[in-house]
């Protein structure tokens, strides 16, 4: 998976058809999505409903709501993980400009002592690209680049495969998965080791969707755009934040470089599910090559902080921090993200970083969801409107939970209590997308009696891709292997025999969904020509030619 996080085409599509997005995609489902309220509910306007001057929302909540709201808030949290046996979490809320709610639940990792605070660092996933966002206004702000400049004039090595995108693609093009690349787009390269560098060099091998007309979620896309907002500062992305927002805000404990995170001394290890409410820190999730779509790490003590900076319209602490104007820009819709699907219905947006919807009261809604399919799960949803907003951070790998928790506190702020069982209906979404992410064939069942293998040299070899770089077949303790990946650090895979010229693998990494196929072409006696597998195949990129 968000990397989404990232996460695999099927999981965007379904989640995005929820209502809620997808995991590392998505912010929160509009709470009249889901309990039967429709656009038509939205009053009429009238002399008590004339509209704020400009500039101003008029709220309709009051501070009893929040602090009724909040006294029921430990007990939400605390239902969550009973029910999940999630290890660990964090929440934090900001209302007026105050952090009026912080606190940590359970343990950094399973079988250990050390509990989670406010402090505790958490990996956020896509949670990264709200943030990346508000650091790219910054540059904005600085009138270093402008949202509307071609990514081209501030990153010369910029390329996608059509030659008009690529000198017209601009960063609010890129950060709002308007672009025309298609979900997933270097994210296979990323889970083999391939460094940013190298997959941004080669999405111009990725076919494109229409051109500002097509909305795919991509997380080296954004990454892109974040990466000529630093080079046009002659800056690292790294730094780049460190100088516009973590320092600035006092984020201490925030950083988009993986080794931050790992030598925290307070973190939260990252998780997956073992069945009947078990978790076990499994994995390890370094998204460096991704960064600003999903590498950052931070503590919900710093991001109440940042939450502070968006409800006071770049204002921090009564200070200029970042240009109103440059960070409005990121909280209105650039891309239509989910079409309304009836004549009643509201259709979803995305803007620059931000899932952007409206609810019954016209009031905007702001959010994104983060997760690690290897085992993190992050959320943030915001009322402007109502200078009211919350962040939850987990140490696992997502059912929802992030979800529900944000949007059943907002729901609880707007009606005295939960209008739905949250956890049922996001756990219920997130079930049904594991299911379907099962692969095209199941290379478990091998045939009764498959056809033979040819001899062992017929396999073995130098095949090429442009864009994998080379797979090596070779033969181990008289089996088959395959070895691909970043040089001097590639990946080996042992070859299972499954039927003929075919053989199974493990797939690995974030987006791994089991035992794939490397589907050899015939030999006829001879050495095989060529090679696909279709795990690394799902833009018809995953064919090795026999290297001459």
């Amino acid at each position: 998976m968000d990397s989404i996080g990232s996460v695999s085409t099927n999981r965007r599509e379904l989640l995005k058809a929820a209502g809620i997005g997808a995991v590392g995609v998505a912010g929160l489902p509009l709470l009249s999505a889901c309990t039967g309220r429709s656009a038509q509910s939205v009053p009429s306007p009238s002399a008590s409903l004339l509209p704020a001057p400009p500039g101003q929302v008029e709220p309709l909540l009051d501070r009893q709501k929040v602090t009724d709201a909040l006294a029921k808030l430990d007990g939400q949290i605390r239902d969550a993980m009973e029910r999940t046996g999630l290890p660990g979490m964090a929440v934090a809320v900001v209302y007026r400009d105050e952090v009026v709610y912080s606190k940590g639940f359970g343990v950094r990792e399973v079988g250990k002592p050390e509990e989670i605070g406010p402090d505790t660092v958490f990996q956020v996933a896509s949670v990264s690209k709200p943030l990346a966002s508000t650091v790219v206004a910054g540059v904005v702000g600085r009138k270093v680049i402008k949202w509307t400049d071609p990514v081209i004039e501030h990153n010369k090595r910029f390329a996608l495969k059509d030659d008009y995108v690529t000198r017209n693609a601009s960063f609010a093009d890129l950060m709002s998965h308007r672009s025309g690349l298609r979900t997933a787009s270097g994210d296979l390269l990323e889970d083999l080791g391939f460094d940013r560098a190298y997959i941004l060099g080669h999405l111009n091998q990725e076919p494109l969707d229409a051109f500002r007309s097509s909305y795919n979620y991509s997380n080296f896309g954004y990454t892109e755009g974040g990466q000529a907002a630093a080079e046009a500062m002659k800056m690292s992305w790294e730094d780049l934040a460190d100088e516009v927002l973590f320092r600035p805000l006092g984020m201490s404990a925030s950083s988009y470089r993986h080794a931050d995170y790992e030598k925290a001394s307070d973190r939260a290890t990252i998780h997956v599910p073992l069945g009947n409410k078990e978790w076990a820190a499994k994995y390890r999730r370094d998204a460096d090559s991704e960064a600003p779509a999903g590498g950052a790490s931070s503590s919900v003590r710093d991001l109440a902080q940042w939450l502070r900076l968006q409800l006071g319209n770049g204002s921090y602490g009564g200070k200029p921090a970042i240009d109103p104007a440059a960070l409005q820009t990121t909280h209105v819709p650039h891309a239509v993200s989910g079409p309304a699907s009836a004549p009643a219905a509201r259709s979803r947006f995305y803007g620059l970083g931000w899932n952007v919807s409206y609810d019954d009261q016209a009031r905007v809604q702001l959010g994104h969801s983060g997760a690690f399919n290897l085992g993190a799960a992050t959320a943030v949803s915001m009322l402007p409107g109502e200078q009211l907003a919350i962040v939850a951070l987990t140490n696992g790998r997502p059912q929802g939970i992030p979800e529900a928790i944000t949007a059943g506190f907002l729901d609880t702020v707007q009606h005295g209590s939960p209008t739905v069982d949250w956890l049922a209906f996001t756990a219920a979404v997130f079930k049904q997308v594991d299911e379907s992410e099962k692969p095209e064939v199941d290379y478990t069942k091998v045939p009764a009696t498959p056809s033979p293998a040819g001899r062992n040299s017929a396999y073995t070899g130098t095949y090429e891709n442009s864009y994998y770089g080379p797979l090596v077949v070779l033969e181990q303790g008289g089996k088959l292997a395959m070895r691909m990946g970043p040089p001097g650090r590639p990946t080996t895979f042992p070859l299972t025999h499954f039927d003929g010229d075919t053989f199974s693998f493990e797939s690995i990494g974030e987006n791994a969904n089991g035992l794939a196929g490397a589907l050899f072409a015939g030999t006829g006696g001879g050495s095989s020509p060529r090679v696909t597998l279709d795990f690394y195949d799902r833009t018809g990129l995953g064919t090795f030619t026999r290297a001459k």
